[in-house]
């Protein structure tokens, strides 16, 4: 690879580089070697801006916590309008139909990245922590505007929302289900909670 190319953002284009290796071929494949060559680049490029490879793996999760977490916002945003099972449903498919599958297969896989990212994020799994929190944050929004029952244990819905979803798209190279197998997964969920069932 020629080393004179400028790279315009290159954390962002080597984050970008290592999603598409992690979609197309899963965790496994995931090398500093498969980066800078998806990327197009010198391997030495990836080295000029993180520590070691760990560290670029650390710093691709937070950075795509970083973006979870704004997508949290504008979850919460949303409370109030339309139905409560069509915005979960809606926002687990854009966690999970994004790389989030793919990036909770990562950090379980290597020790050494799992223990760096737990300096900072001592206790869950890196990215279904933060996507729980997102939702549980949406979930207490509809609660206090009264679409969801007072008593609603939201510490328990949130977290049943997250996996069963990500039961629903774990299967990294099978068929994604159908929007409206996850909504019917998320109203079953929330059934119980909804004091109109059209809500």
């Amino acid at each position: 690879m020629p080393t004179g190319v400028a790279l315009r953002d290159a954390r962002e284009q080597l984050f970008d580089a290592a999603e598409r290796i992690l979609l197309r071929d899963g965790p496994s494949a995931l090398t500093s070697r498969a980066v800078t060559t998806e990327a197009g680049c010198a391997k030495g490029v990836l080295h000029r801006h993180f520590a070691d490879f760990d560290a670029f793996l650390a710093e691709l999760v937070l950075d795509r916590i970083a973006r979870l977490e704004a997508r949290g916002e504008e979850l919460r945003g949303t409370a109030g309008t339309g139905a409560v099972a069509d915005n979960l449903a809606g926002a687990l498919t854009g966690l999970f139909e994004s790389v989030a599958v793919a990036i909770v297969a990562l950090t379980i896989s290597r020790d050494a990245l799992r223990a760096r990212l737990r300096d900072g994020r001592p206790s869950g799994v890196p990215l279904l922590t933060e996507a729980t929190t997102a939702i549980a944050g949406y979930l207490a929004a509809e609660r206090d505007l009264g679409r969801i029952a007072a008593d609603a244990d939201i510490d328990t819905l949130a977290p049943t929302l997250i996996g069963a979803a990500h039961l629903l798209f774990a299967d990294r190279n099978g068929t994604p289900p159908q929007p409206a197998a996850v909504r019917r997964t998320v109203a079953a969920v929330i059934a119980g909670v909804l004091p109109d069932p059209q809500t």
